[in-house]
């Protein structure tokens, strides 16, 4: 069975994450969405939190799995007998990091990386730019699972009420 990790912060998830998720599972066997650990960022959402949103996001999805990992993605897939590292892209910006990192991968592990094509209906949606318009009151429930929007507007409730 051929299994695929996309690796991601998904803080939070958004449609467009969602749309890639699907289609990924189209074509493979598993798909492990993993959420990256960077000790060094504090995110909107704890790691269990993110874990928590993507695994009802995706419930619907037999194939797909959620963990988190910390450290060099390719001992993750190595260990995981990941045979592919799946990345969406948006544009061109994303492309040129993503290659670099895709050959560094591959040269490490043997790994490769295949890019997915954001649909245009969200080559605009970033988690970053959904947080940051959110955060100024900007309407934002289009862009994400009814879920993950609730769970954020929580969240921008309570930062405000500290």
């Amino acid at each position: 069975m051929s299994i695929a990790v996309c690796p991601g912060s998904f803080d939070p998830v958004t449609n467009g994450h969602l749309d890639v998720f699907r289609r990924v599972a189209a074509q493979f066997g598993e798909v492990i969405i993993t959420v990256m650990i960077n000790k060094s960022k504090q995110g909107m959402f704890s790691v269990e939190e993110r874990i928590e949103l993507l695994e009802d996001a995706v419930r619907d999805l037999p194939n797909v799995r959620v963990d988190s990992w910390h450290g060099l993605l390719v001992e993750y897939a190595r260990q995981n007998a990941a045979t592919a590292i799946v990345k969406g892209l948006r544009g061109a910006n994303d492309f040129d990091y993503e290659l670099q990192m895709a050959q560094m991968n591959r040269a490490l592990t043997g790994v490769d990386t295949f890019f997915v094509p954001a649909d245009p209906q969200y080559g605009y949606l970033s988690s970053s730019l959904v947080k940051e318009v959110a955060t100024f009151g900007g309407e934002v429930a289009g862009m994400l699972p009814e879920h993950v929007h609730t769970a954020l507007q929580k969240r921008l409730a309570e930062r405000a009420a500290r």
